[in-house]
């Protein structure tokens, strides 16, 4: 599903236009980032959880020339799926 798509199902499920709709959807997806640029955790009740952790540096080989290379420590995020999540999609 993309984004245009779930934009669509909000508009004809809300009865509201798609430009509401898309507007409500980037405004979301602005909070979670910016929640978790500031590191804050994200939780979505029966949804699942964003959070972002922190990945250690290590050692990687350059696929072109194969020569060893320092990877530096970075942050990422992730999602946690909720347990309602978990078992709706099994």
């Amino acid at each position: 599903m993309t984004k245009a798509e779930l934009v669509a199902i909000m508009a004809k499920t809300s009865g509201s236009s798609k430009t509401a709709a898309e507007k409500a959807m980037n405004t979301l997806l602005a909070s979670i980032f910016d929640s978790l640029r500031r590191g804050r955790r994200v939780t979505i009740s029966g949804f699942g959880t964003f959070v972002v952790t922190r990945r250690a540096a290590r050692n990687g080989r350059d696929p072109r020339t194969g020569s060893e290379i320092k990877i530096p420590t970075a942050k990422v995020p992730r999602f946690r799926p909720s347990r309602t999540l978990k078992t709706a999609v099994r």
